[in-house]
């Protein structure tokens, strides 16, 4: 049996139509055509699609031909492989009844609202308005007498409603 010929005894297997089949691997549709009427021999990529797609074919049935087309289930092989631990999945850590909420969660949680847990301010702060300044090195020395400045003007700028304006130097 050539590699055409297997290519299409998978596309039995699969219970598919040649169409469907195609959308599952991810080919083009006339890739099939071409490959099961013998036009074309399938690349390595189709042959690796096939492979991700059907774990359970035999690689080397696929690729030579040889031994069985379909693995073995795991409960006929003598010796078992240790399956590796997997971590469970979101939907495994819910229950049916509860929705996943522990008997103590779901007491803690009718006990007292998160809101009244919020322990009030103490009374010996005092409140600061927000027209209130705080004092700093800066406003000390900002309020020296400009009589003791030396400061002269260096340019008037005057801004009228239209958005023109004028500028003086003097």
């Amino acid at each position: 049996m050539n590699l055409n010929e297997r290519i299409s005894k998978i596309i039995e297997y699969s219970g598919f139509s040649p169409s469907e089949f195609a959308d599952e691997i991810e080919v083009q549709r006339s890739n099939i055509s071409h490959i099961t009427s013998g036009r074309n021999k399938p690349s390595l990529d189709f042959i690796i699609k096939i492979q991700e797609r059907f774990p359970e074919l035999h690689w080397d049935w696929l690729i030579k031909g040889n031994g069985e087309m379909v693995k073995k289930p795991e409960a006929e092989v003598a010796v078992e492989k240790p399956k590796p631990a997997s971590l469970p999945d979101l939907f495994s850590l819910i229950d049916d009844n509860n929705f996943g909420i522990t008997e103590s969660e779901d007491r803690v949680s009718k006990e007292l609202p998160r809101e009244l847990e919020i322990s009030e301010p103490s009374p010996t702060n005092q409140k600061i308005s927000d027209s209130q300044r705080l004092e700093s090195a800066e406003s000390i020395t900002a309020s020296q007498p400009i009589e003791n400045q030396s400061s002269k003007i260096k340019r008037i700028v005057m801004f009228y409603e239209n958005g023109k304006f004028e500028s003086f130097e003097p």
